[in-house]
């Protein structure tokens, strides 16, 4: 049966892969096409066109591939996103899950358009029209070819928001850090609660520790000593 699904999973990739060049050239170069395969997380681009966000074949999941793998097989798709890189090209995105016949999320197929042209565009026109309204802030993304980049980007961007090195956090904080790397689908990535806890200074048996008490105060069920490992 595993032999089976892994081989309908190739199939199904190896379909979409010239539908990745496709969509890609109908749309120009400001459209960017990823596909992934989520069972090799730190590896998972399998084809790609374009070139709005830098992927490479061979590169790593983004945090919203990270985002996928925490939900599992509840992951749905997420449509018509706007977001912006870590140099400030404002994209639009869709990430569309692909599953087997059983159901499983095992990747996805994402979308990047790259709108800031459009923006300013859109931006002038409302200035020349007297409409002021400041633009809504948008979050950041953060697309790499690495996946400790991108963990070590998360990481970062929640230490920030909590204003303190962990030193300074208090119990509390530490918690909602860690709980909040988990609800990003940090600790699904092999190797990652090793690499949060040198980038945050602690051991490896603390981070374990905080994880657990993190996910014991969400009532997440999965076990702490899993985390990392997937």
């Amino acid at each position: 049966m595993r032999e089976t699904l892994a081989a309908e999973r190739d199939a199904i990739l190896a379909a979409l892969t010239p539908v990745v060049d496709g969509i890609a050239a109908t749309f120009g170069p400001v459209c960017e096409v990823v596909l992934h395969d989520y069972r090799n997380p730190e590896k998972s681009v399998v084809a790609v066109a374009g070139s709005v966000t830098g992927r490479t074949v061979g590169g790593a999941m983004s945090e919203i591939g990270m985002r996928v793998l925490a939900h599992g097989d509840e992951a749905a798709d997420e449509l018509n996103y706007v977001t912006r890189t870590r140099n400030g090209t404002l994209v639009k995105s869709s990430t569309m899950v692909l599953r087997d016949s059983t159901g499983a999320v095992f990747g996805a197929l994402c979308v990047n358009v790259d709108v800031g042209a459009v923006s300013q565009v859109h931006g002038l026109l409302g200035a020349l029209a007297g409409l002021g309204a400041a633009p809504a802030e948008l979050p950041t993304t953060t697309f790499g070819n690495d996946i400790d980049s991108v963990v070590d980007a998360l990481v970062d961007a929640h230490q920030s928001r909590q204003r303190g090195s962990w030193a300074e956090l208090d119990r509390g904080e530490r918690l909602e850090l860690f709980g909040g790397l988990d609800a990003r689908g940090v600790f699904a990535v092999r190797g990652a609660v090793e690499q949060v806890a040198a980038r945050l200074g602690i051991s490896r048996a603390s981070a374990y520790n905080y994880l657990s008490l993190a996910r014991a105060a969400h009532g997440t069920a999965s076990d702490a000593s899993a985390g990392g490992q997937a």
